[in-house]
């Protein structure tokens, strides 16, 4: 007598040795890394430029010669604008070279310590400028209030009266002292140091007013 056929799927008998073989062998796809493919659109792209190319060939061959047309100029015009930067930063340089002998210039005493001179009026011009020489704004503005004290004593030696500085300029004779505008100039900044918070000055400012100064001293005291 013939044994019945066995069924598939039932545990404990040769079909479930064959699913379970089946599951451990054949594992699931990975789903959390699949990426589906790009699209691929080169051949479209091939196909376009090939049409254009047959469509229209005055306009691609125009675009070509535009294209040579644009390297060819391309050296000549890098050089031209290389010349051009290399024309421009030496003339700033030279620029700059002249700011700085204008505005940079060392104060030079208008009174000089000598015999013959007065020693002490050259003591107290040294002292200011060496002031406005000085790396602190602070006393960039305590040279030129020296200055102006000097400018004071050299008024009234000259015989001018007045309670200020401001009175005895306005005695002078325009002819009597050809600096006459400087001194009312720098005075006027002395002024605005004196009576103005937080007035501002820079140094080349400050070089240039007592440049000033200097130019009265150095019409009646210069030796």
């Amino acid at each position: 007598m013939e044994d019945p056929p066995l069924k598939k799927g039932v545990a404990g008998r040769p079909g479930d040795f064959l699913f379970e073989h089946s599951r451990y062998n054949n594992p699931m796809p990975d789903t959390a890394h699949y990426s589906p493919p790009l699209p691929d659109f080169s051949p479209w792209l091939v196909s376009a430029f090939h049409w254009l190319v047959d469509s229209f060939p005055a306009v691609v061959s125009f675009l070509k010669a535009f294209y040579g047309f644009l390297v060819g100029i391309s050296i000549p015009l890098s050089v031209f604008f290389i010349i051009g930067i290399v024309y421009c930063v030496e003339g700033l340089k030279r620029i700059r070279k002249k700011e700085a002998q204008i505005h940079d210039l060392k104060v030079e005493p208008a009174f000089d310590a000598v015999e013959t001179g007065d020693t002490v009026m050259a003591h107290r011009w040294e002292n200011a400028t060496r002031h406005v020489e000085s790396d602190n704004p602070n006393d960039w503005k305590q040279g030129i209030i020296e200055a102006d004290i000097i400018l004071d004593d050299l008024l009234t030696k000259l015989g001018y009266k007045g309670e200020s500085i401001g009175d005895k300029l306005k005695r002078v004779n325009p002819g009597d002292m050809k600096s006459l505008n400087e001194a009312w100039e720098a005075h006027k900044v002395r002024n605005q140091i004196a009576h103005e918070p937080g007035f501002a000055l820079n140094q080349i400012e400050a070089k240039r007013v007592i440049g000033m100064y200097r130019k009265v001293f150095e019409e009646f005291y210069y030796i």
